[in-house]
């Protein structure tokens, strides 16, 4: 399987070959453009020459908030995510050996992933069932129970990132994204 979420060739292949790219892609994408929060591990890769977990948990957290506020930052409040995935390569090296792919190699269910999932910085019950069926659906990491424990993000359809192959797919996720906030705030309005 290939990646097209990041919407540029480069990052793709980043993501393709290097697991934590796509966990900080995940990690990034929040009130921020989901295809550039996918080029999170492609520029700080290029930027910081590895994305190795233990050598980004290890830098020094200023010069490595600096790397990633470089225009074009890693995310609109780069500081901030820089000092997550920091925290993120820090427990991906604690708790497993420095290898994120453990992460849900060694999930025992879809359950127990979506609890490992969790337990990284940044990720809520949403973003975690959504990586969840992210991993289902783009790289055939399913654990028995992943759907329940995906939740709506396992129907078919074009509800998240999970769904994006391409870039009209893409534009299927926002397009449902923004008919949900619209849906949100009329309901808001009414009550």
């Amino acid at each position: 399987m290939s990646f097209h979420i990041a919407g540029l060739a480069e990052a793709d292949a980043v993501l393709d070959a290097d697991p934590f790219a796509v966990v900080v892609g995940m990690m990034l994408d929040q009130q921020y453009g989901m295809e550039h929060a996918f080029r999170g591990g492609w520029k700080v890769r290029s930027r910081f020459g590895t994305l190795e977990p233990a050598a980004i948990a290890s830098a020094d957290p200023e010069a490595f908030k600096e790397l990633c506020s470089t225009p074009p930052a890693i995310h609109r409040f780069p500081g901030s995510m820089a000092a997550r995935l920091q925290e993120l390569a820090a427990l991906v090296v604690e708790r497993y050996d420095g290898d994120v792919t453990r992460l849900w190699t060694e999930a025992t269910s879809g359950k127990d992933l979506l609890t490992r999932v969790q337990e990284l910085p940044g990720f809520g019950k949403q973003k975690a069932q959504i990586f969840v069926a992210l991993l289902a659906k783009q790289l055939g990491v399913r654990p028995e129970g992943w759907e329940a424990a995906a939740g709506d993000y396992a129907l078919e359809g074009y509800r998240s990132v999970a769904d994006v192959v391409d870039g009209e797919s893409l534009l299927k996720v926002r397009d449902f994204k923004q008919q949900k906030k619209a849906a949100a705030k009329a309901a808001a309005a009414e009550g």
